[in-house]
């Protein structure tokens, strides 16, 4: 039995009572769990099944080929983020986001401590964050842009150019990337309302060039139109 901290990223119901959990955690990185029971009538424990919830598991080894099983898990940090709407929505967004990049992630105590950092962002009422930590998460990964002269980013390179490389990355975006990636503090550089749906289809379009198989979340559509 080991005992560690994780943020859940995704659970999937298992039969009747039971679930199965992908977890972004401290100590082994990406990790899915089973866990028996947790939608029984009795079980309380469910309530605490929410996107990005820092949890501690204690987890019993995989036999053969199977799925370590969690005997117990307990909340760590209370976030009460589904009394606003805006919160709720960047939460299942990001969550959905790192269910599909952090899959084949090993340990990574920088991501693990930014992604508690870009929550409690959240929670003062950040509501842009969530464009800021994705850079952030491509900086961890070492794929972030390379700083250059040229006004325009090339998604494709991850550098800057004198010539524009795609019809998202203008002269105003490509300026916008620049600043964040230049910043002291990154989560407080200002981005304006007007430019937030056009700068998150840039960083889609550049995660699409820089992480393998990477898609489109699903929640992508809801968290555009609470935003516009």
């Amino acid at each position: 039995m080991n005992s560690q901290n994780g943020f859940l990223l995704s659970f999937i119901k298992y039969g009747e009572n039971d679930a199965v959990l992908h977890c972004f955690t401290e100590e082994d990185g990406f990790q899915t769990y089973f866990v028996k029971g947790i939608y029984s009538k009795r079980n309380k424990k469910k309530a605490l099944l929410q996107p990005l919830s820092l949890l501690n598991f204690t987890v019993n080894p995989a036999k053969g080929n199977g799925i370590p099983l969690v005997s117990k898990f307990e909340l760590v940090k209370n976030h009460d983020t589904y009394t606003d709407i805006r919160t709720n929505t960047v939460i299942f967004f990001i969550s959905d986001f790192l269910n599909q990049v952090l899959r084949h992630e090993n340990k990574n105590p920088g991501l693990f401590f930014s992604i508690d950092q870009f929550i409690d962002e959240l929670m003062s009422k950040n509501y842009q964050c969530h464009l800021l930590f994705l850079i952030t998460v491509l900086k961890i990964q070492g794929v972030a842009p390379l700083m250059h002269d040229g006004p325009y980013l090339d998604p494709e390179t991850g550098t800057f150019s004198e010539l524009p490389a795609h019809q998202l990355f203008t002269n105003e975006i490509s300026g916008l990337w620049k600043k964040i990636l230049c910043a002291e503090n990154l989560y407080a550089t200002k981005i304006h309302s007007s430019q937030r749906k056009d700068f998150l289809d840039s960083i889609l379009v550049y995660y699409h060039y820089h992480i393998t198989d990477f898609k489109i979340p699903a929640s992508l559509e809801v968290i555009q139109q609470i935003f516009e």
